[in-house]
């Protein structure tokens, strides 16, 4: 079911049936939409609707020369007006009303003295540090090479949930199969921004080869290569979701590219730096990113 979820992010822009999906899946159709349905609280069809809307609003956030017929039809609408009603039932307003007001949030932010918080742009209550700190982050554009990693998935709230996940549940399985001191991965699969908190879905993964047997139940997958920017952050939890903000929100639009399908990963190397005593810690930031 987690290949079925990767599968339809990856092919929004076009059709996708129920019997394609099955096929991903190995079930039959019915077994699979009763599967399906039961599993995430919604129907296939409602999903893909909902993944589809989310993808085109964070690519609208991002890319202010997108028109809304071309954030449509790249999230797999057959016309503006589809997208508008699809976008109106899930946000209660249109597309470029929507657009609008997170422009004004942006300004906002921007106006904010250093210290105060932002959480309603971040679309996380976290007590995040507000964005202008963050607005002359350095990037840089890298090619990383595709790897297979294990994973346990954690479905809810980003933010200081996943250290807590990271600490109570992903240590100790990690310990348990000797995998400390290998690089390790926090792949988001959803922008915090446009997807409820109750929906976001994090993998907390560690690079392993594919057939090594480990207990728990970890799920497998590979974290795509390809061309990602990365942001090379130091600092606590709380100012995570700042850094995000500041290179989707205002790197991203003036770097001449576009975000692509892959998910969003934060890189930890073996030799990254932790202190639990401030909580301080580094990280990559990997945001996947092709030519306009």
């Amino acid at each position: 079911m987690h290949r079925v979820l990767d599968y339809i992010d990856r092919h929004l822009d076009r059709q996708l049936s129920v019997a394609e999906l099955a096929d991903v899946a190995h079930f039959s159709a019915f077994h699979f939409h009763r599967m399906f349905t039961a599993w995430m609280g919604e129907t296939v069809a409602d999903y893909v609707r909902r993944r589809r809307v989310e993808t085109a609003a964070s690519r609208l956030a991002t890319q202010p020369e997108l028109t809304v017929l071309q954030a449509a039809l790249a999230a797999g609408f057959g016309s503006a007006e589809a997208f508008t009603r699809a976008f109106k039932l899930r946000f209660g307003i249109a597309p470029t009303a929507w657009r609008q007001a997170q422009q004004d949030s942006k300004i906002g932010q921007a106006g904010r003295k250093p210290g105060q918080v932002g959480g309603a742009a971040s679309g996380q209550d976290d007590g995040s540090t507000n964005r202008r700190e963050h607005i002359m982050i350095e990037v840089t554009i890298t090619e990383r090479n595709p790897v297979h990693v294990a994973y346990l998935r954690k479905t809810g709230p980003y933010g200081p949930e996943l250290g807590r996940f990271w600490g109570e549940v992903v240590y100790p399985w990690m310990a348990t199969n000797n995998l400390l001191g290998l690089p390790r991965y926090g792949i988001c699969l959803d922008d915090p921004t446009v997807t409820a908190p109750q929906q976001c879905r994090y993998d907390a993964a560690v690079e392993v080869p594919p057939k090594r047997v480990l207990s728990g139940n970890p799920m497998r997958t590979v974290v795509p290569g390809g061309q990602y920017a990365v942001h090379r952050f130091r600092g606590p939890v709380e100012q995570v979701a700042g850094a995000w903000l500041a290179l989707t929100r205002d790197w991203l639009p003036a770097s001449g590219l576009q975000l692509d399908a892959r998910p969003f990963v934060e890189y930890y190397p073996p030799d990254a730096a932790y202190d639990p005593a401030t909580g301080i810690f580094e990280a990559e930031l990997c945001m996947p990113v092709t030519r306009l």
